[in-house]
């Protein structure tokens, strides 16, 4: 089976795609279409970008809705949809100089015409913590549309999407971090997201505008990149499953200092996961980042051809 390797660079990180085909000419033109749709998604949702949409809204739609693309509007809805039922531990909300206090709808989106509408002037999107993920769900459902089978793409390595497994594998064997013992796990036909805090966290509690609790880390796993994302912010921000995260979601928290660790089975995962993903400590995890791949059989993604 020929082997592809794809990268480029979108949205601050490198994002990579292993492709296995038994079609090469047919699947590198599908890869390569995966990868401008990657880029596509940096240029629309950029903040730092004056012609990114992102900047457009940020700029007009307190006064006046922005009509949205479906796949956009679909975004929106999952990012509002995990703010409330995380209590406001996600939000692409961001204010100035304060938050506000929670609940505090910062947008409002109109189903009929497909529009979003900041509700207040100092409100702003930020869709940092799951823009990547959403790139990744659209590039891995043009790769399925194009027949393939055998893909792993992800995002700076905290943002994951296995389709199949690698010939003679389960599935793709994934480490959650850099430590030697990190957890491992192995995915097939789903999605990861992993977001973690150092003793210096970037990640802020929305509800409060205060750094998430230090040296913290979380991991989902689900059918959905963006969700996954999302979901992963939210727990490191909370420190606990929340009872909205549906049974077809299996999640792993863990405090880096050793003091917690909360598995994917004792999250009571649906079987239908657990059938993708099995999580476990692992002494042969390789060094990386957020996750990185350690599967003897999985090679590490090159640059674009």
């Amino acid at each position: 089976m020929h082997q592809a390797r794809f990268a480029t660079a979108a949205m601050g990180t490198r994002f990579e795609l292993v492709l296995f085909s038994e079609e090469p000419a047919q699947h590198r033109a599908a890869a390569e279409a995966a990868i401008e749709e990657i880029e596509a998604a940096h240029r629309r949702y950029t903040r730092f970008a004056s012609d990114s949409l992102v900047s457009h809204i940020n700029r007009t739609a307190a006064h006046t809705p922005v009509r949205l693309d479906a796949d956009t509007f679909a975004m929106f809805e999952d990012a509002l949809r995990v703010e409330l039922d995380s209590c406001g531990a996600f939000s692409i909300t961001t204010t100035t100089p304060l938050p506000l206090p929670w609940p505090r709808p910062g947008f409002v989106l109109n189903p009929e015409d497909r529009s979003v509408t900041l509700l207040h002037d100092e409100a702003k999107i930020d869709l940092g913590a799951i823009a990547k993920g959403h790139a990744l769900d659209l590039a891995a459902a043009l790769l399925r549309e194009h027949g393939v089978t055998c893909a792993l793409l992800h995002g700076g390595t905290s943002s994951v999407v296995a389709i199949g497994a690698p010939p003679g594998e389960d599935g793709w064997r994934i480490a959650l971090g850099p430590e030697s013992g990190a957890p491992t796990i192995t995915l097939r036909d789903a999605a990861l997201g992993v977001s973690a805090t150092t003793e210096r966290p970037h990640i802020v509690d929305p509800r409060t505008g205060a750094p998430a609790p230090p040296n913290r880390r979380a991991a989902v796993i689900g059918p959905s990149a963006r969700l996954a994302d999302a979901w992963a912010t939210a727990l490191v921000v909370l420190g606990e499953r929340p009872p909205a995260l549906g049974p077809e979601w299996m999640t792993f928290i863990d405090d880096l200092g050793g003091a917690h660790a909360e598995s994917a089975r004792e999250s009571h995962a649906g079987a239908e996961v657990l059938a993708h993903a099995e999580m476990r400590r692992s002494r042969s995890a390789l060094p990386g980042r957020a996750a990185s791949f350690v599967s003897s059989s999985t090679p590490r993604p090159g640059r674009h051809p």
